[in-house]
């Protein structure tokens, strides 16, 4: 306790030092320059108040003092440049005299509370005025003057941040370690700068119980109101000016009594308080980051060729590296990577490795670079939703300790054009598609300057190939490119041999269960057959390898689609087997996958789109045959199937087996040695997602806007160098001409000759607002004309009293073709529809008993568009997943696999959000504007509302929401809050790295908001440039009438 009082004198002691007087711009002197009873006290009458005053030593006034600055209070304070702070000479550090101060000491300083130029003074001086305000209009006057006297008190009181109060002691603890430095210490126009320590402390509380005051204010003033009227009713026989004397006597000294007595016990409690003990090693760490990444910056800037603590970024972002992912070291080819010249030119680079080569890392470091050093937003480009948001929780770590942003833009989620950020800067981590229409909404908005990059994403590795039972290892230094390694041993029984012609049981026991293994297998069918056979083999012993931890996987699993499990799984899982495929839902992939990154699962049975997919590295890769469905292995997929073996930073060894039979044995040999398929632009073969699209942004953006600068642009791209390769029949001219003719014709573009000669080349295009629409929300240029004539015709009778006729109108084309109805179930559920649904369908042109014809098999005379009838059909799924919310039972119903249903909603979810920014773009389309927000925010989470908070933060799922909402984890603020440790011990299944980016990933989408809101009150209290000047014209006055 002793310490703790010590430490408070110490600390007021040197605000107290450090504070210059009311009057003066100057420093106050030091304490040891005071001569001993300069200070005098005497009693001073007047408001019944008991104030000590302290006076000044003469050479502490300036020879010429600085004008004060007069404030609404009628107080005055020296005025300082805006970001300055009051320095401490070294001689008025604490230590740096002998002086001690006991208990008795006045603890508020020279600034004391009951001073004359305290805010009790100020207050009185207020009310001074007040009561000698003009006695006409008296009674209407005192309520309005009894109102601007509490805002004046408020505003005398004005709460200052905890943050800026923080960032004050920090850099005044700073300089005190430091030693100092001789810098004038002038006072700043901070309304809390001439307030000691242990008064700054009360105003933290004071935001809160400000409008306890108020409200206590008010009430005086309503109880002096009905004392006022009580006194006239009374008092009539009394002269006005007397009984309004004494009650307004009578009100002024209770409210001055009341704010006084609030003030002085605020105060006085506040002195006792302990000050918060900011830590020096945090201070200092914050210093040295803060000191690094400026010398980062300037190297960047310069020529110079030392790299810095780490590859020019401060020595934080190695701790981190290796806190978070375990790297302490780079590769070598990675080190030369990052020092090549063209990297520090800032010119382009390309550069390719196998998967488990960690270019991954590289990119990481630019990108740290640009957003840290050079202050620029990055966009990385990932081809799958799954990896954009692995990467999400993978980075949000280090945006929160290092303060950037990162914000996903994949599906329906990202914001067009994005929110412009005041000093943190963003990583937009996107799909394809989004990223273009990201970069698109920069240009249009002028603010393609502040990208600074653009990434593209796409262990020692032996290759073994088996052959019957003998394996071989891939050898491109030998004359047949393989030689013999070994031969399996394993004892397998007449009905194992007819079971596991590949031998798949010998060569996955070689390494699980203490090592993971994945079996690329040719088909969805395949993979559950092969899980299932492989557990029908497997030793017993395996069901106790983490066996509690399988036992609540199975249980997640359960929960998760509400009380239904795959039979498949339900047998596989206790051995920790289980199949990874488009076939499960998203929840059951993501548990599933949680499950083999942290050993619980060690094989996996999976498809191709695995490899391309999610990091679930393994130290074995099998490959269960050279074929993908029906189709031979081509060599970038080999090379991406075998890349999942070993991957850096995560495992230490991997290898990959290709089972092949004799037939197969030379086009394999052919496969491995072979060098990799050229890449060849696809911008002709996705005719209206490509090169038509194209064209459409080059003339909305107006970067290109006639034909001879769309033609010069086509020759710089990757198609228009490839083109003698690929355009055989056409040249790149006749197909420029040809694709612009098609976007006029369908109304996208107009066409606009510059001059009656009409030269070809000078041809100016401008787009539609059709075609604005179509590229702003990212349509498919096949579709766009059809989604207008859809919108169009679903004004005339929008039904409304259901979701159903905005589920068709947002069910996306492309999976019509696809749909292939169950003609008896879609007669069940039309002949379910309520009248208002039944209304949807008759508004379609789709009847009942069109439907129970086909369901019958009769030929039907009447002529229905099959894509409208597919498409309700879908709508129905929809329909019937928001209603019940489950997968599994909406699966069940329309007899589709969950996968099916599960990839349906995500593609409904994304198309929702594209038809919303069409809309915004079409006057006529506003009344969809507002329905479709809701409707989106639906089709993307397709839960209860009260799980929707939870869902926002990448990765959490259905499932998890569940439980963090059962745990008590009910807001974005709960998540973001939350305690790493508690959440794995209240959280089942919940790994630490899982738990670790949640909570990451919480924090930084709710600082993303705090921060969009900070913006969005900044840009309301902005002074508008164009404000009349207040010194108008008599002539430009008006008069009032």
């Amino acid at each position: 306790m002793e310490e703790g009082a010590s430490r408070i004198r110490r600390r007021v002691s040197v605000h107290k030092r450090t504070r210059p007087g009311s009057a003066s711009a100057c420093a106050a002197p030091a304490e040891a320059e005071r001569a001993p009873g300069e200070a005098e006290e005497e009693e001073e009458e007047g408001a019944g108040a008991r104030r000590r005053k302290t006076a000044q030593p003469a050479e502490a006034q300036p020879a010429e003092a600085q004008p004060a600055e007069v404030h609404p209070a009628g107080s005055s304070r020296p005025s300082r440049s805006p970001g300055q702070t009051p320095v401490i000479p070294t001689s008025q550090q604490p230590g740096a005299g002998d002086q001690h101060y006991d208990s008795e000491e006045d603890m508020f300083g020279d600034y004391d509370s009951f001073s004359e130029n305290s805010i009790l003074a100020q207050v009185e001086d207020l009310e001074q005025r007040y009561m000698q305000l003009p006695e006409q209009g008296k009674h209407a006057t005192d309520l309005a003057s009894e109102d601007l006297h509490s805002e004046s008190i408020k505003n005398e009181l004005s709460v200052t941040h905890v943050s800026d109060f923080t960032e004050c002691k920090t850099n005044e603890q700073t300089e005190n370690q430091t030693g100092g430095e001789d810098a004038a210490a002038e006072p700043g126009d901070d309304p809390l700068y001439d307030v000691p320590s242990s008064q700054v402390l009360c105003f933290d509380d004071l935001q809160s119980s400000s409008d306890d005051l108020h409200h206590q204010s008010t009430q005086e003033r309503d109880r002096s109101s009905s004392s006022h009227k009580t006194g006239n009713e009374e008092l009539q026989h009394q002269p006005n000016d007397e009984m309004s004397s004494k009650v307004q006597t009578s009100s002024d000294t209770n409210r001055r009594k009341s704010i006084k007595d609030f003030l002085k016990s605020a105060m006085t409690g506040n002195a006792k308080a302990q000050i918060p003990v900011f830590s020096r090693n945090k201070q200092l760490k914050e210093a040295l980051l803060s000191e690094e990444m400026n010398v980062a910056k300037e190297t960047i800037e310069s020529s110079s060729s030392d790299l810095g603590p780490f590859y020019s970024l401060p020595s934080k972002v190695r701790d981190l590296y290796v806190q978070f992912k375990g790297i302490e070291k780079l590769y070598e080819w990675q080190h030369t990577c990052l020092t090549l010249s063209c990297v520090q030119e800032r010119k382009n680079l390309i550069y390719s490795l196998p998967t488990s080569g960690g270019k991954t890392l590289v990119a990481e470091i630019l990108m740290l670079q640009e957003l840290l050093c050079r202050r620029k937003d990055v966009l990385m480009i990932l081809p799958y939703v799954a990896l954009v948001q692995e990467k999400i929780s993978g980075l949000s770590s280090f945006g929160i300790e290092l303060g950037f942003f990162v914000e996903e833009y994949a599906g329906s989620k990202g914001r067009f054009p994005p929110t412009k950020r005041r000093e943190k800067k963003s990583l937009y981590i996107a799909t394809i598609e989004k990223a273009h229409s990201l970069v698109n909404s920069l240009i249009e908005t002028g603010r393609i300057s502040s990208l600074g990059l653009v990434v593209v994403d796409e262990v020692e590795l032996k290759e073994y190939l088996k052959i019957n039972d003998t394996i071989y290892e891939v050898d491109s230094k030998a004359e047949s490119s393989m030689t013999f390694s070994r031969l399996l041993h394993y004892k397998y029984s007449d009905s194992l041999r007819k079971m596991d012609p590949d031998h798949l049981v010998a060569l996955v026991t070689e390494v699980i269960p203490n090592y993971s293994c994945l079996v690329f297998c040719p088909s969805k069918k395949n993979c559950e057959n092969v899980a299932e056979m492989l557990c029908k083999f497997l030793d017993k012993e395996y069901l106790k390898h983490r066996e509690k931890e399988k036992c609540e996987l199975m249980k997640n699993l359960r929960s998760s689609s509400s009380g239904h499990l795959c039979p498949i799984l339900r047998r596989t899982v206790p051995f920790g087997v289980a199949y990874h495929h488009g076939g499960l839902t998203g929840e059951e992939r993501k548990l599933l996958e949680e499950a083999y990154s942290a050993g619980v699962l060690c094989l996996l049975t999976c498809t191709s789109t695995l490899a391309a997919g999610v990091n679930l590295p393994a130290r074995r890769v099998i490959l269960r045959a050279p074929y993908v469905a029906k189709e031979f292995l081509k060599r970038n997929q080999y090379k991406q199937m075998i890349g999942r073996a070993g991957r850096a930073g995560i495992d230490t060894t991997g290898e990959s087996i290709l089972i092949l039979q004799e037939k197969d044995k030379q086009k394999v040999l052919e496969l491995i040695t072979r060098p990799p398929e050229n890449c060849y632009s696809h911008l002709v073969q996705q005719f209206t997602k490509g090169i038509q699209a194209l064209f459409l942004s080059l003339i909305g953006l107006k970067i290109a806007t006639n034909l001879g600068d769309i033609y010069n642009f086509m020759n710089g791209t990757f198609f228009g160098v490839q083109q003698k390769i690929l355009l055989k029949e056409k040249s790149l001219w006749e197909m420029t001409v040809e694709s612009l003719r098609y976007l006029t014709e369908k109304g996208l573009l107009q066409k606009k000759p510059v001059s009656e000669s009409g030269e070809e080349l000078q041809c100016h295009f401008h787009i539609t607002k059709l075609g604005r629409a179509s590229f702003k929300g990212a349509i498919d240029l096949a579709y766009c004309d059809t989604l207008y004539r859809d919108l169009k015709k679903g004004l005339e009778g929008l039904v409304l009293e259901n979701l159903l006729h905005l589920i068709y109108l947002t069910t996306p084309y492309d999976l019509v073709s696809q749909c292939d109805p169950d003609w008896m179930i879609y007669f069940r559920q039309i002949s379910q529809l309520t009248p208002a649904e039944q209304n949807v369908a008759t508004l379609l042109g789709v009847s009942e008993s069109y439907i129970a014809k086909k369901a019958s098999g009769q030929t039907t005379r009447k002529k229905v568009d099959k894509n409208i009838v597919n498409r309700l059909y879908l709508s129905f799924v929809l329909y019937a997943l928001l209603k019940e919310t489950n997968v599994w039972s909406v699966s069940e119903k329309f007899n589709l696999p969950r996968g099916s249903v599960q990839n349906l909603l995500t593609g409904a979810a994304s198309f929702s959000s594209c038809v919303l920014h069409f809309c915004e773009e079409l006057e006529e389309f506003w009344v969809y504007r507002a329905l479709l927000v809701e409707l989106t925010k639906k089709l993307t989470y397709c839960v209860k509302a009260e799980l929707i908070p939870l869902m926002e933060v990448s990765g959490v799922l259905e499932g998890r929401a569940k439980q963090l909402f059962s745990a008590g984890y009910r807001s974005l603020m709960h998540l973001a809050s939350a305690d790493p440790e508690v959440l794995i011990r209240t959280i089942d299944h919940l790994s630490r790295r899982q738990a670790r980016q949640i909570v990451s990933s919480a924090k930084m989408l709710l600082q993303e908001k705090a921060e969009a809101l900070r913006e969005e009150v900044e840009e309301l209290l902005k002074v508008p440039a164009d404000v009349p000047s207040a010194a108008a014209s008599p002539a430009q006055t008006p008069k009032a009438t």
